[in-house]
């Protein structure tokens, strides 16, 4: 079966990579390959400089086997001081080295509070970004991650820009902090998978957790989880074996 994140019967279980080095990296994925894991985030920016090449992508890569990888080249850590155009190229390579899934950040070129930029020359780079990955034979992700809580229409709003400019995947992050809008946000991952007409990733920081992990419930084409939590993991994030026994145990 080719590799991919499209087309999947039940929401993947995408197991987050934030390592320093390969060797952390292929410890992790060994783990948690065991445990069940479907697919994989590795997260570039994390990994130190000397590691940024398609040698290390492709001996990272193999380790997954079959299962396909999502890549990010988000801003900071160890790509702080790159200009996004030199983030655009580093997608490129990871494309090159295998990676299924290339995450365009939706400011890309561009930066916007909301990380959904509306200058049109951006744009205009990120569909021709859009249209340089699809031509290796790769599939994107656009990613907004809004650092605040955001009521259903923005949120349909953004997904549907994401979508207008060729992303194969929606991917919003908010925040939930209270119970009230975690409620809200369960509300809008049901909303997206009725109105979207395409795979989604809706997620919620902040205060409340729920959403983390009932979101595959409702439409979210994924779950992202960690093996373990060190101190360069996402703490929102959940455990894989959190996240397997949830899934496995509710009858989609």
């Amino acid at each position: 079966m080719q590799k991919s994140f499209l087309n999947r019967e039940t929401p993947l279980l995408t197991v987050m990579l934030q390592c320093e080095t390969p060797e952390v990296a292929i410890g992790r994925i060994r783990n948690a390959n065991m445990l069940g894991a479907e697919s994989y985030g590795l997260q570039i920016e994390s990994l130190k400089p000397e590691y940024h090449n398609e040698e290390t992508y492709k001996k990272i890569f193999a380790e997954m086997g079959n299962r396909p990888c999502y890549i990010t080249q988000y801003r900071g850590k160890n790509n702080l001081g790159l200009t996004d155009e030199q983030l655009a190229e580093k997608l490129i390579v990871a494309a090159k080295s295998g990676a299924v899934l290339c995450d365009i950040m939706g400011d890309m070129f561009c930066k916007h509070p909301e990380e959904l930029t509306d200058n049109a020359d951006a744009i205009k780079k990120q569909m021709e970004l859009i249209d340089r990955l699809h031509g290796m034979g790769a599939e994107v992700l656009m990613s907004s991650h809004l650092y605040k809580y955001a009521p259903a229409e923005r949120v349909l709003e953004i997904a549907l820009e994401q979508k207008r400019r060729g992303a194969d995947i929606i991917k919003i992050v908010t925040f939930a902090n209270n119970m009230e809008q975690q409620i809200e946000n369960l509300k809008i991952t049901n909303l997206l998978k009725n109105e979207l007409g395409a795979p989604f990733l809706f997620l919620s920081g902040g205060e409340c957790s729920i959403h983390r992990r009932l979101g595959i419930t409702l439409g979210c084409s994924m779950a992202l989880c960690v093996y373990e939590h060190d101190h360069l993991s996402t703490p929102t994030q959940p455990l894989l074996s959190v996240m397997k026994n949830l899934r496995d145990n509710i009858d989609f």
